[in-house]
């Protein structure tokens, strides 16, 4: 999916933490969309039913996420955390997976997005930890999950790491 934003704007991704999980949190994406054309973002794009949302604006917006979370809940009726990042830093995130084993099987592999750095410094001790064949890395932008014995059934550190993401404010997805 490409978003073609005019040169003054920048592409940004809203990662909505728990919507559309089973009948919990429901959120028709079609609303979704309109809400935020309707807070004046450009090129509104939706990943399938996944509760991100692309979009342009004609600058930075260091409120944007708190505006789309009010929008939702007054809205829709949904509480969800909003996390806003770039496309610049989306493409950092790609870049600096440090499991490139995670490309043969995305389904064992779980990505964090960090709301700051002092996040990333929270979760740090964890990945410096021996966790067996589950591994946790860190970047600039995310925390990085490799769960080879199946996400659903990891042990230690997907219960850890998880735990301590939740405590972070971040946004969790499937590649």
């Amino acid at each position: 999916m490409q978003v073609a934003p005019r040169k003054s704007t920048a592409v940004h991704v809203a990662l909505l933490r728990g919507i559309n999980l089973g009948t919990a949190k429901r959120v028709a994406i079609a609303d979704l969309r309109a809400l935020c054309e309707a807070l004046d973002y450009g090129h509104v794009q939706t990943v399938l039913n996944s509760g991100n949302v692309i979009f342009s604006a004609p600058r930075a917006d260091a409120r944007a996420a708190a505006k789309i979370e009010k929008e939702i809940a007054s809205q829709l009726g949904v509480d969800s955390r909003v996390l806003v990042i770039t496309g610049h830093e989306l493409d950092a995130i790609v870049a600096e997976n440090p499991f490139a084993e995670s490309e043969t099987n995305p389904s064992r592999f779980l990505v964090s997005v960090l709301a700051s750095s002092v996040n990333g410094a929270r979760i740090a001790p964890l990945a410096a930890q021996s966790w067996g064949a589950e591994r946790l890395g860190i970047g600039s932008h995310a925390a990085y999950l490799w769960c080879p014995m199946e996400s659903s059934k990891a042990r230690q550190c997907s219960h850890s790491a998880r735990r301590s993401a939740t405590q972070a404010r971040t946004a969790t997805g499937r590649p």
